[in-house]
């Protein structure tokens, strides 16, 4: 593990300071849970990533398009399928499109895992921290963000943040299969982890410098905060530098999906430049 103090120095930075049963379904609530993937496309890539399926649930009558495709590799892969009414579909995922696959208990990346997928491709760590966002469709989309502008992995908090949920996989489009997603006790830790790993935090706030007054060449990170709050005070200031992009109408902020979106594709643009 490389030294904190050890990583060249860009500019001056602060320094870190701290620390079923199919019949359940037909009479519950919707209450998403983390082992529902729903969705075609989500589930369609859940099928093509190998991983392991307990039950499909399909729309019963329903032959048509991606859901014939779905059953059929479903059939292929030895996937218990069972055809239900769109009632009992509803109750276990909103806006599931016909589909819903049961699966074991979701197993988080680990830190390590995300260095070692960067180290595995060759490159420097390029990492999304999460500070708290709580709707499942934010999450989803910046993983989806996150994985088609080539970072390594998405971290988020165990409490107080939006979890992988079937909304939240239905909005990665099944980018949740191809990135890891690493789930923490404290953000302000694992921060710290990343920097004794030669990664250059960078939290993303109103009041920052302008994001295009970097370069993001080597392990960088970036973070996000929440819809309503923002970044917090401790992850702020355990952050390395403070960036904003700038605003040239009469709102003065964005979606955190889509800042995200502009704040990554930024830095993949730097980061593959003369490749």
């Amino acid at each position: 593990m490389a030294d904190y103090k050890g990583r060249k120095d860009k500019k001056e930075h602060k320094p870190y300071r701290g620390d079923r049963d199919d019949r359940q379904y037909a009479s519950a609530p919707v209450q998403e849970s983390e082992n529902l993937v729903a969705g075609r496309n989500a589930v369609r890539e859940l099928l093509k990533s190998g991983r392991a399926i307990d039950k499909l649930f399909i729309l019963k009558g329903q032959r048509e398009g991606l859901l014939t495709v779905i059953y059929g590799e479903a059939v292929k892969a030895g996937v218990p399928v069972v055809e239900t009414d769109r009632n009992a579909l509803d109750r276990m995922a909103a806006a599931n499109q016909g589909v819903v696959a049961q699966i074991p208990d979701r197993e988080y990346a680990s830190l390590d895992d995300i260095l070692a997928f960067a180290s595995a491709k060759g490159e420097a760590p390029f990492v999304v921290i999460l500070d708290c966002v709580s709707d499942p469709h934010n999450l989803g989309a910046i993983i989806r963000t996150a994985e088609c502008a080539g970072c390594h992995g998405v971290i988020i908090p165990k409490r107080r943040s939006a979890l992988l949920t079937p909304s939240a996989v239905k909005a990665s489009a099944g980018a949740v299969e191809h990135i890891p997603v690493c789930k923490v006790s404290n953000l302000s830790s694992a921060m710290e982890y990343l920097k004794q790993n030669n990664i250059w935090i960078y939290a993303l706030e109103a009041d920052g410098e302008p994001y295009d007054s970097q370069s993001f060449d080597g392990g960088v990170a970036f973070v996000l905060g929440s819809e309503g709050d923002g970044v917090s005070r401790l992850v702020r200031e355990n952050s390395d530098f403070v960036l904003s992009i700038p605003m040239y109408g009469q709102l003065n902020s964005l979606n955190v999906s889509t800042a995200a979106a502009v704040i990554l594709f930024e830095a993949a643009r730097g980061r593959h430049k003369g490749k």
